[in-house]
């Protein structure tokens, strides 16, 4: 039985992709730790990932295929064989997709449960591809940031934590950097030391807001405006970098002329801060060099959510800021990590006219396809690397769908989860020790392999796996369904691009972990070849016109916000935003006991002005709702939230919140405006106090 140390990263959604240490003893996992040799783990774990082997070792984990004995949603379930799981999980699909809808009438849904190339989206891409499934659109968490910086600077690149020390004027924009990028913090702290000013730009006074050295509480929604109004002062003082906007970027005389119109009193007007302050920040923002903006995606998740990136991304591009090590701005370092995807997922096995359906919309697409999500019903749903039933929006909806008895789910996982309670087949999946894995990052530039530290707890297998046996019950005899997950390493690092020059499967097995051949000196766009149509900066993009957007950067109000819906906005006068709780990681580690007691209750923070007018004193029951659903919480007053907001974190599981519900029972499927990411923060609600026995409907 193994003992020592082995090397491996991290599988969760966040930016730092940890490379992570596991001790084995005998033959166990007895504890992780960070690398401390890794330039960017720098030997800390997080709150959450800290207690990963507690989680894997955790006594609800699952170690054989469950078969459903009861109505769904009750979570019960017998105990059954792989061979009897595969043989009628094979049956009932061939049945589906030889049947009268067709193999469309199949859907994957999975996201981010694990970011590792292999775990994540290979051997399953091929399985739904070559049987003609139904195509998913993963667009929960990054798609509207991601079109928006796409359509702008194409690759999504910026400075990491290693280039961050050197600024020395640092906006964090819509990020709680302490919970969700906890990693590039000593790096802001080294820049402090330094002589940096840290300003956060947030709705809430998080944790981190509350650490840096001033907080601007603006509207939910209104970032772009923020951005116009500081881009009207730079360029009415001549502030602007005039060198750097007319040799690598097209559209820049159209922006100067937008942004006329949004004077700082029209900005205080719209974003809730007084008109002077907006008057420093830009003169500030555009005067010490190297000035660094960290955006985070929670600012893209309302309707106006892709150009609201888009436009706070060109602040460095009208200072210049790119030039200089340590300037610019990051949303995803993503796009510097050239694998060969297409070698993984065979995108080539997709039939021609192969329909697309929205994860947003899951609920819509189980229980009224024709009403959007077009072509045949849903007959099958696999869920593997996701939750839905926690993290999807409506949840009324989608659970309605869940309850479907003419629905065949299968859902792999770790533990009997709100997805879970509703499958037909439970399958049990390895956790992060278990698997072979290599990860990239969207935070740093280093990619890392993850090594099985321990063996498969009970019967559990990889994903990877899984979908290979499956492949073979259902007589899908291609070779490329025998590849092994070593195998399908070696096939995504085969890249020509030069940033993965020396990338090795052998180099990542030595040293665990591998930079990406670009300069030391990382300054991604100080002389941009963009791989935009026009190879500049696009402040103005066609592609968005076509489209039926602004081809300028514009500000589009919250479609629940009084500006753009005022008879909703006065029936549900707050807004809610509900982003991640501390201890959790979406609604993974939610059941992990330790963390669980860190969180607490739910929570619902009001400023007082608000809790005063409701008649709600600190700790109350208090039920949140709208016309979608409710959920309920414990009332905490205080000013870390500016009038008119509301907050609840997130996301737990229905089965462990009071009365069963959730804030996602209050999320609407709408998308935003590029992408057709999710809209989590552009919620209109209302509060009010009940009794304690209500809680419990």
């Amino acid at each position: 039985m193994q003992t020592g140390i082995v090397r491996g990263a991290c599988p969760h959604d966040c930016p730092d992709t940890c490379a992570m240490l596991v001790h084995v003893r005998d033959g166990r996992a007895v504890r992780v730790q960070g690398d401390p040799d890794h330039p960017v783990t720098q030997g800390f774990l997080c709150t959450k990932v800290n207690r990963y082997v507690e989680r894997t070792y955790h006594a609800d984990r699952l170690t054989v295929p469950l078969r459903r004995v009861g109505p769904k949603g009750e979570g019960r379930f017998e105990p059954a064989t792989w061979d009897q799981a595969l043989d009628d999980i094979a049956r009932r699909l061939n049945e589906i997709r030889h049947g009268a809808h067709g193999p469309q009438a199949i859907l994957p849904y999975s996201y981010s449960g694990t970011l590792g190339k292999v775990q994540n989206e290979s051997m399953d891409r091929r399985f739904f591809h070559r049987i003609g499934a139904s195509l998913l659109d993963r667009t929960i968490c990054a798609t509207a940031g991601s079109v928006g910086w796409g359509v702008t600077y194409g690759d999504r690149m910026g400075p990491t934590p290693e280039e961050a020390g050197h600024a020395r004027f640092i906006l964090l924009w819509g990020t709680n950097t302490l919970t969700s990028n906890p990693h590039l913090w000593p790096a802001l702290r080294r820049a402090r030391e330094g002589g940096a000013r840290i300003i956060a730009i947030d709705p809430i006074r998080t944790r981190t807001a509350a650490q840096c050295d001033e907080h601007l509480a603006i509207r939910p929604g209104t970032d772009a405006a923020l951005a116009l109004g500081m881009m009207h002062v730079i360029f009415r003082d001549g502030l602007q970098d005039a060198d750097y906007l007319r040799e690598h970027t097209v559209g820049w005389e159209a922006l100067r002329e937008r942004a006329a119109e949004w004077t700082p009193a029209r900005t205080a007007e719209t974003v809730g801060l007084p008109a002077e302050r907006i008057e420093t920040l830009a003169r500030e923002y555009a005067t010490t060099r190297p000035s660094f903006i960290r955006l985070n995606y929670g600012l893209q998740r309302h309707h106006g959510g892709g150009m609201a990136v888009r436009t706070v991304s060109l602040l460095p591009a009208v200072t210049g800021a790119w030039r200089e090590l340590g300037g610019g701005a990051t949303l995803s370092t993503s796009g510097a990590f050239k694998l060969d995807g297409a070698a993984l997922q065979r995108p080539d096995w997709i039939p021609p006219g192969t329909r697309t359906i929205n994860m947003i919309r899951l609920g819509e697409a189980l229980t009224h396809p024709d009403a959007g999500v077009g072509g045949p019903p849903v007959q099958a749903l696999v869920v593997y690397n996701s939750n839905p039933a926690a993290v999807a929006p409506d949840l009324g909806q989608v659970r309605r769908g869940l309850l479907r008895d003419d629905l065949f789910t299968v859902v792999m996982e770790h533990f009997v989860t709100d997805t879970a309670r509703y499958a037909d087949w439970v399958l049990p999946a390895t956790t992060q020790l278990e698997h072979w894995d290599v990860h990239t990052a969207y935070g740093h530039l280093y990619l890392t392999l993850n090594r099985p530290s321990i063996a498969p707890v009970g019967e559990s297998l990889p994903n990877s796996e899984i979908f290979r046996r499956l492949a073979a019950r259902m007589g899908l005899d291609d070779p490329a369904f025998r590849d092994d997950d070593v195998t399908l390493i070696r096939q995504a690092l085969r890249s020509s691009h030069p940033w993965m020059e020396g990338v090795t499967f052998e180099r990542l097995v030595e040293d665990g972990w591998v930079r990406l051949n670009v300069p030391r000196d990382f300054r991604p766009y100080a002389d941009p070849r963009p791989n935009t149509p026009t190879g500049k900066i696009q402040i103005v993009a066609p592609e968005l016109e076509r489209i039926g957007l602004d081809p300028l950067p514009a500000y589009i109000p919250p479609a629940e916000s009084a500006d753009a819906d005022p008879a909703r906005a006065a029936r549900f006068p707050l807004m809610l935003l509900s982003p991640p709780e501390h201890p959790f990681m979406n609604s993974t580690f939610v059941n992990v006991p330790h963390l669980a007691r860190a969180a607490g209750e739910t929570k619902l923070l009001l400023h007082p002005n608000e809790a005063a007018v409701r008649g709600i004193s600190a700790d109350d029951p208090v039920r949140c709702w709208n016309d979608r659903g409710h959920f309920y919480g414990r009332a905490v007053v205080t000013d870390d939230v500016r009038p008119g907001v509301a907050v609840s974190y997130g996301v737990r599981w229905a089965m462990r919140s009071e009365g069963g519900h959730t804030v996602n029972d209050t999320t609407s499927q709408r998308v935003t405006d590029m992408g057709g990411g999710a809209t989590f923060y552009d919620n209109a609600v209302e509060v009010e106090a009940v009794p304690a026995a209500m809680a419990a409907d």
